[in-house]
């Protein structure tokens, strides 16, 4: 195994012996063997599918990890294993189906089924047991505050992988361990389950307990919820009952599939038909309280990843902005409003390097702006909060 305190290449992470011998173990024995030792591999993903080995993500490098080639009646008897009646249904007639699953060990993990060239796979992805601090997952600490919000839309967004449903787990854990609130959650599937501590916890899953999200919204109204976590704004449906759940004096968090907090008011918008988009971005601009965008790095000074976060505040000065259309100043409003908690990538990009957390050579290119980002490593300051 490689040292801790070094990045892995990919040709590296390739020859490491850490595979999990599966040969001759009946399909499902085999499977469970492998989510055992996922989260002890420090694992994030773990891929079936047929005529390869299995594969695993730790660190975010992918390489094999078991001895044996899947083969369609493995992954065909596996399905029959994990899919009820109702998501086998689903997967005959879409290709693709979620769950929630538990492992035996206790371990927690979501599983998309999908079909590849007509084959069945699937990538279980491992949720943690527990509810990291937000210091443990390195981001600032500013965004502690989302979770004492008294109403109003949070996002959180990000490419597939980013960490954005650890994020909002995090985020959700502050507010159950600390303050009385009915905190209703709709997931497609479930992923982390809370335990009520200070809080009323109540869990709905798509398929199991609600047709879909905007339904279960909009039905929410009459569940006396205080915060109301949204898996994700899939559709416009979906996006008008938030709205109208944070209009009407809930704290909502949410995701959306976006690579910056920009993108995300412009996206969020742009769902909605040409003749109700002013009158969606005005109700969004009342609402709206953060956008928390994130991307996970390498680490430069051990084994890991680390996020680099941009935080967008709705402040009076951005509400004016979006609510006028005018996104493309946002990020000069976000640039000069650190002081107010928030902070663009390029100002978290330098902040890092300069903590030397991540190589300056590999984030740069990622940067808005490279040459302030060269400006922004040279002269400091502009990032919200700290990371040691």
């Amino acid at each position: 195994m490689p040292s801790e305190n070094a990045i892995p290449s990919p040709a590296a992470a390739a020859a490491r012996d850490d595979t999990v011998s599966t040969a001759g173990l009946p399909p499902l024995e085999a499977f469970r063997l492998l989510l055992e030792q996922a989260p002890l591999n420090d694992a994030s993903d773990l891929h079936l599918s047929v005529g390869r080995r299995a594969h695993w993500r730790a660190h975010g490098e992918l390489g094999p990890c078991d001895d044996r080639p899947w083969n369609e009646h493995d992954m065909y008897e596996l399905a029959g294993h994990l899919l009820d009646a109702a998501h086998q249904a689903m997967f005959r007639e879409t290709g693709s189906v979620d769950l929630g699953h538990t492992s035996p060990e206790g371990f927690r993990f979501r599983i998309n089924f999908f079909r590849s060239l007509g084959m069945p796979a699937l990538v279980a992805r491992h949720l943690p047991e527990r509810f990291a601090s937000l210091a443990e997952l390195m981001l600032p600490p500013e965004l502690k505050e989302l979770s004492y919000l008294a109403s109003g839309l949070v996002l959180v967004t990000g490419v597939t992988g980013s960490g954005k449903s650890t994020t909002l787990a995090t985020l959700i854990h502050e507010i159950n361990a600390h303050m009385a609130r009915h905190i209703l959650t709709i997931e497609d599937p479930v992923e982390f389950v809370h335990k009520p501590l200070k809080s009323l916890v109540s869990h709905r899953e798509l398929g199991t307990d609600t047709p879909d999200f905007a339904l279960a919204v909009r039905a929410a109204m009459r569940e006396d919820p205080d915060v109301i976590l949204v898996g994700e704004l899939r559709d416009t449906e979906t996006m008008r009952a938030a709205l109208t759940a944070a209009e009407t004096g809930h704290l909502v968090f949410s995701t959306l599939h976006t690579a910056d907090a920009v993108g995300a008011t412009e996206r969020f918008v742009g769902a909605f038909p040409g003749e109700e988009q002013e009158l969606a971005r005005h109700r969004f601009s009342l609402v709206m309280k953060a956008v928390v965008a994130q991307q996970l790095l390498p680490r430069a000074d051990r084994r890991g990843r680390i996020p680099a976060v941009e935080i967008l505040r709705g402040t009076p000065a951005v509400t004016n902005l979006v609510a006028s259309g005018r996104t493309s100043q946002i990020y000069s409003a976000m640039e000069s409003g650190t002081t107010l908690g928030m902070q663009t990538y390029d100002q978290s990009l330098a902040q890092l390097a300069r903590d030397k957390l991540v190589a300056a050579d590999l984030v740069r290119p990622l940067a808005r702006n490279p040459d302030g980002f060269d400006w922004l490593m040279k002269n400091g300051g502009g990032a919200a909060g700290g990371r040691k």
